[in-house]
């Protein structure tokens, strides 16, 4: 068995590498990206090999699969031109596919593609319709990748996996998703709370090998055992400065932060912050899967505590009332801002 992974020198390519060799020995990984610096784990070929302009056709002659990891998208960026570039490159790995005569792609998707919408199943399994956000690009694009990848499947002797995980950390770090996700829990933010799931991106790398191991055709939703509920969240979180208001005000204040500049979260992602889009894994678990570390175990290796954290408890409370304070008088101040420009634009 011959298995190609894109973007094999990403955070995720790195550990999918790894899974393989431990879950799959015998079988010929080639880890393929434009660098990859660092030790090369016994038995894996290396291809320096820009997807952009390299003939993907002999890359691929000869694969069995194809995890398909590489993407210049951010789930905190609004870059146009890098969701361009992410379609490009999955057109021409699926134009490499079909001539090489390569039959399985496997592609990491995210759980946002089902929306987060009110009244939403909890949990939501892979039967569920998805009809991401239309405001958060990310998501929409995810969806797009879906159903291009979805139609070159259709063909026969096609077979394409659709991961879709929760939001992916790692160890004192979030990931993009999870790091948009947190910007926008902060502040000002809806008047509700939903649950949430944390994946580790060890447990996402052993998705990607036991789908592979099965050749799964299909979605599979990636998350740990249940979530975390709101309280739980809370009580991770510990106190902080926040304002809550109607999810309508939560949106249009973060759009208003987002175009002033005082905010790194897209306003699209708000939704996501407020409605619950929790997934079920009993499809990826009937394939011998298993999450070794609990949402809340995620969360806590994820996060390292900063320094306000660190101060005592009083002097910890001080601080997070001066904050409180000049939330409120920021959320004033945009209000009043936004209100005065409706009134010129209306004049």
């Amino acid at each position: 068995m011959r298995v190609v992974v894109t973007g094999a020198a990403g955070s995720i390519g790195r550990r999918v590498v790894a899974r393989l060799v431990r879950d799959h020995p015998g079988v010929e990984i080639v880890a393929v990206d434009k660098a990859y610096p660092g030790p090369v784990p016994a038995g894996v070929v290396v291809k320096q090999i820009d997807l952009a302009i390299g003939d993907l056709t002999a890359l691929f002659a000869g694969a069995d699969s194809v995890v398909h990891l590489a993407s210049p998208v951010r789930a905190d960026s609004a870059d146009s031109a890098a969701s361009d570039l992410e379609m490009a490159l999955l057109h021409r790995v699926l134009d490499g596919l079909a001539l090489s005569g390569t039959g399985h792609l496997v592609l990491v998707s995210s759980a946002m593609v089902y929306g987060a919408w009110e009244g939403n199943p909890v949990p939501l399994t892979e039967d569920s319709p998805t009809r991401p956000n239309p405001d958060f690009g990310w998501a929409v694009q995810r969806h797009r990748i879906e159903q291009l990848a979805s139609e070159w499947g259709a063909g026969p002797g096609r077979a394409v996996t659709l991961l879709r995980p929760a939001a992916v950390v790692t160890e004192n770090h979030l990931g993009h998703l999870a790091r948009a996700l947190h910007a926008a829990r902060a502040g000002i933010r809806a008047d509700r709370d939903p649950p949430v799931q944390c994946l580790h991106a060890d447990d996402l790398a052993g998705a990607v090998a036991a789908a592979l191991g099965a050749g799964y055709d299909g979605p599979l939703n990636v998350a740990p055992n249940g979530w975390i509920p709101p309280d739980g969240l809370a009580d991770l979180e510990g106190p902080r400065p926040r304002l809550r208001v109607p999810p309508p005000v939560a949106r249009r204040v973060s759009s208003l932060r987002w175009r002033t500049g005082l905010a790194p979260t897209p306003p699209g992602v708000v939704p996501y912050t407020t409605f619950s889009w929790v997934v079920a894994n009993d499809r990826l678990r009937g394939l011998g899967w298993e999450a070794a570390h609990t949402n809340e175990e995620a969360w806590v290796v994820s996060h390292e505590p900063g320094p306000i954290e660190r101060l005592p408890a009083r002097r910890r409370q001080k601080l997070l009332l001066a904050a409180a304070a000049a939330t409120v008088a920021g959320v004033v101040a945009l209000v009043v801002y936004a209100v005065v420009r409706t009134n010129r634009n209306r004049g």
